[in-house]
């Protein structure tokens, strides 16, 4: 196999199953997802407000099904707020 194939990695199929990695966003992307500022997200994290938060040592991770699942709204206080 040449050295470019090994670096760029195996290629796989449109219909081929996500990787486990893809269950998981980090705040950047879940803030995008929500169209929040990232501080807010962070905040509302802090807060104890976002479901689905995992803290990995100094990183954290957002599992996304249960972000799409919540729907912050009308229910209760926006994102940041008490």
């Amino acid at each position: 196999m040449s050295r470019r194939a090994c670096q760029n990695g195996p290629k796989l199929p449109a219909d081929a199953p996500t990787h486990a990695a893809f269950d998981f966003l980090t705040v950047d992307e879940a803030a995008a997802l929500l169209r929040v500022n990232r501080k807010t997200l962070y905040e509302s994290i802090r807060l104890g407000q976002v479901p689905g938060v995992l803290h990995l040592r100094r990183s954290i991770r957002i599992r996304r099904d249960a972000l799409l699942a919540w729907r912050p709204g009308n229910s209760g206080p926006a994102l940041g707020e008490n």
